[in-house]
């Protein structure tokens, strides 16, 4: 949720409830609603929401959304809050997935990414390819550098264990990881990340890296060299424990 005191966007509420809870809390009227794709956990909330608070509902235009929502694409913008947001088209995670692009929000880039990019991962392929996941997600890694990345799922250790089994000698990685880890031990969220910790930690975002090609390689080297580095980290991914 972002706010400026009396009003309110929120992003992706698979439940209203807590939603509404801030709402109260904070003597806030939501005006917003962004939905980034169409999965239950992150519309779930939206229908009690706009019932409850009349908020207009932005979304992907290929999506089922809960109607009625404006239908947006890439290259469209939202305002909102006195803030102007881009749309970026990012298929991969699900075909239509959108994601919000603020170039100045209190002061900084923010990136509402929904299941694209998560802090050194990056989302299921359920319904796109690898190479479209792939160039979604170098478009998001090409944004400014302190550019805020909120994603919408805390996964970030399970993922840092896993990239530092693809790429183990990355130093930014291995200092990440002890810093998330402290983070957790005392209940606090990892969360927002940023763009260029993206690009040094996270390895989709490093598919053309020696040492993450190499682990790609002895993952499964026929799968490597047919489809590419990036979709065998993904597969690999897929199972990972």
């Amino acid at each position: 949720m972002l706010h400026d005191g009396q009003n309110a966007l929120v992003v992706d509420p698979g439940d209203a409830q807590p939603v509404l809870d801030a709402l109260q809390l904070h003597g806030l009227q939501l005006r917003t609603i962004l939905v980034t794709h169409h999965h239950m956990d992150h519309i779930g909330g939206v229908n009690a929401l706009r019932d409850a608070t009349g908020a207009a509902v932005f979304g992907p235009a290929t999506e089922v959304i809960p109607e009625p929502f404006v239908k947006l694409r890439g290259g469209d913008s939202v305002q909102s809050l006195g803030l102007s947001f881009a749309v970026m088209d990012v298929p991969g995670h699900t075909a239509g997935h959108i994601a919000f692009y603020g170039a100045d929000v209190d002061g900084k880039p923010l990136l509402f990414c929904g299941d694209t990019l998560f802090s050194a991962g990056c989302g299921r392929l359920f319904e796109g390819t690898p190479q479209q996941m792939q160039h979604s997600l170098n478009s998001l890694a090409a944004l400014p550098d302190d550019t805020q990345v909120c994603c919408t799922h805390e996964y970030t250790l399970s993922n840092l264990k896993f990239a530092l089994e693809v790429e183990p000698s990355n130093l930014a990685l291995q200092s990440y990881h002890a810093r998330c880890v402290a983070l957790r031990d005392q209940g606090l969220p990892t969360l927002p990340s940023n763009i260029a910790l993206e690009r040094a930690v996270n390895p989709f975002l490093r598919s053309q890296q020696d040492e993450v090609i190499a682990s790609a390689r002895r993952f499964d080297a026929t799968m490597a060299e047919q489809s590419g580095t990036f979709a065998t980290l993904r597969q690999w991914k897929n199972n990972y424990r």
